[in-house]
């Protein structure tokens, strides 16, 4: 039903609705400060964030519903919403609004009224209307409306306390709430489960009567509000500039993550790396057994070591950068700019935001698949959504790029060229994406691809200090902190192989040996596959354990430079062949464990987990033989 899991239960509940892109998230930390948590809705993968408020001694729980744009109950987070307002016995529900385009807004907010008595309607992103010459009659609002009516600037602090003295007097003063009141239009859901809320009809009468109250409301001082907006969307989502400046964007964030993570990421290795000699001679101190330092020290402890130094600063700048974008408000133009082709591929636009959030993680990117209402279009956002390569790929193939396409002897200009070359990397990924996709809607996935309303928010100045915050706590550190988790048993795993013999050779070496057939034929060895077997876990060790081998050490073993490392490469046979199959292969083999769980989570089979698995690396290991043959006939090695 309705619930919502650890909502205390002794406290007036307090539902925050409205739009996505309103400032309800704004709203909701600025009430509850720190005191919050997420969780999931009772028997849905839809997540929620609740907190706790206080004001003047009393304490409200606060609920704040998946953003929607109506209550038909299209997707799970409509229903989750809709569902909570009906039936969850909210003393309040504080619909949040935008002043900037206030009838749209309306229409939920009708509806919403339509359902409970209990409502409070807060026009929020004031600010941005007065900037743009909106301005709104809000006591007339709140007379054509019938329920109370506050303005804010949730990003200014401004109009939260008048918000927080009317959920006061609704919930002190008004009588218990009790079921929602009579309407006409509402199908009830105890006689019709399965209909609609509204019926066509009503839909439309909400429609109307928002364009009635917005006339008569709000008022434009200087011409169009939102024509820097449209000036601005016709160079973002242009038809001859749209690709080509968000190839740029992205060209930006690369150079920008690989120039500014080199420094901290030399830094962070060298202070892990010296923790480690110091746990060592701690455990010659305590005379430790060998073998038991060397599995809790140089296995488990160092692999961890070089996943946080390798991983942590490339993704301290890219989630920020990333978020950035999305607070200014260009990530759904990238969505609207590459629609058209995930339509041609049967599958649906929003697919394009999943796809961005895999170039972060992988894992991340197949939960943020939930958006997509059709089961169809998500399981193949899912079953794709790795064809993209993750922030865990990217130190392995930059190295690769920086040694073997670029050149060791690039100069200054070499973070910008392999900038560049990722970028083409990550093009070649997403025209792949698009070919898999297609060839999934036409086999496995068979349909239509359905209609979706994607609202193109308006452009904001973001807020600097809010995105470093949500993007080093919400991405940065629960995506490392998920790395960690299987880095440590990877480490282990590792040392056992590298350090246990069967016949005096050591059972990594046997591997090698297995796999060294397949290998050779896909223009790599058996080394290289036996390290992205080893890397499941986590991408970033696949390079060292590559050196493990090479090096016959019985650690992970670090370089001191790429020149140091290329001539360890090139020493083991490594040509151009080799390292353009290896790149390829990194961009399209299995997804990690982490992403692998996820999908089990998201899908709850089995059986699609598995084809997640085995459709990228099936892909991955075709496109080497192709490549590798294609070498050979050019005589590149």
């Amino acid at each position: 039903m309705a619930s919502v899991q650890k909502t205390p239960s002794h406290l007036p509940v307090i539902a925050l609705a409205g739009n996505p892109n309103v400032g309800k998230s704004t709203i909701f930390n600025c009430l509850t400060n720190l005191r919050q948590h997420t969780g999931n809705w009772s028997g849905k993968t839809v997540s929620c964030a609740q907190g706790i408020t206080s004001w003047h001694g009393q304490d409200y729980a606060v609920v704040d519903l998946p953003g929607t744009y109506s209550l038909a109950a299209h997707s799970a987070e409509e229903e989750v919403a809709r569902d909570f307002i009906r039936f969850g016995g909210a003393d309040a529900c504080v619909v949040i609004c935008d002043a900037t385009c206030l009838e749209r807004n309306l229409n939920l907010v009708l509806q919403i009224m339509s359902i409970s008595r209990r409502v409070i309607v807060c026009v929020n992103l004031c600010d941005e209307a007065d900037r743009k010459g909106i301005s709104v009659d809000f006591a007339r609002l709140s007379d054509l409306l019938g329920v109370p009516v506050v303005s804010a600037s949730a990003a200014r602090r401004e109009g939260l306390d008048r918000l927080m003295e009317e959920i006061e007097k609704m919930v002190r003063h008004s009588p218990a709430p009790s079921s929602a009141p009579d309407c006409p239009e509402v199908v009830k859901a105890s006689q019709c489960p399965d209909s609609p809320l509204f019926d066509e009809a009503t839909v439309l009468s909400f429609v109307a009567r928002a364009q009635e109250i917005t006339a008569q409301t709000v008022r434009l001082s200087r011409g169009d509000g939102r024509s820097l907006d449209r000036r601005l969307d016709r160079l973002f989502t242009g038809p001859a500039t749209a690709i080509p400046i968000m190839l740029l964007f992205l060209l930006a964030i690369f150079w920008l993550t690989i120039w500014g993570a080199n420094y901290p990421s030399s830094l962070l290795s060298s202070l892990l790396f010296g923790i480690e000699e110091r746990l060592l001679g701690l455990a010659d101190a305590l005379k430790a057994p060998a073998w038991l330092s060397g599995l809790l020290i140089q296995g488990m402890y160092r692999v961890l070591a070089w996943v946080v130094s390798v991983m942590l600063p490339p993704m301290a700048i890219f989630f920020p950068l990333f978020t950035l974008l999305e607070d200014l408000g260009y990530l759904p133009r990238v969505a609207f700019n590459l629609d058209p082709f995930f339509k041609k591929c049967r599958a649906c636009g929003k697919q394009a935001l999943t796809m961005c959030m895999g170039l972060g993680c992988n894992a991340c990117g197949v939960a943020g698949c939930r958006i997509i209402d059709s089961r169809r279009e998500r399981l193949i956002a899912i079953l794709t959504n790795s064809f993209v390569p993750c922030n865990g790929r990217f130190p392995t193939l930059l190295a690769l790029i920086s040694m073997f396409v670029v050149g060791l002897n690039a100069g200054g200009a070499g973070s910008l060229l392999s900038a560049a070359a990722m970028t083409g990397l990550i093009l070649f990924s997403i025209l792949m994406t698009f070919a898999a996709s297609s060839f999934l809607s036409r086999t496995l996935l068979k349909g239509e691809p359905s209609a979706f309303t994607l609202e193109l928010p308006p452009y904001r100045r973001p807020q600097v200090l809010r995105v470093l915050v949500r993007s080093v706590l919400d991405r940065t550190l629960f995506v490392l902190g998920r790395a960690v988790a299987v880095a440590i048993p990877a480490g282990l795993l590792i040392w056992i192989l590298a350090n246990v013999s069967a016949g005096g050779v050591s059972l990594l070496s046997h591997l090698s040996s297995c796999l060294d057939p397949l290998g050779r034929l896909m223009g790599m060895d058996g080394v290289i596959l036996a390290a992205f077997i080893l890397g499941w876990p986590a991408n970033e060790i696949v390079l060292p354990i590559i050196l493990m081998c090479y090096m016959s050490a019985g650690t992970l073993t670090d370089y001191e430079s790429l020149a140091d490392l290329h001539c360890i490469l090139t020493a083991n046979g490594w040509t151009l062949t080799t390292a353009l199959c290896t790149m390829t292969f990194c961009l399209f083999h299995w997804p990690c464990s982490t992403t692998c769980l996820t999908v089990k989570k998201e899908t709850g089979s089995l059986r699609w987990t598995a084809a997640a698995l085995l459709i990228p690396a099936l892909t991955g290991t075709v496109l080497c033989i192709l490549l590798a043959s294609l070498c050979r006939l050019a005589g590149l090695g």
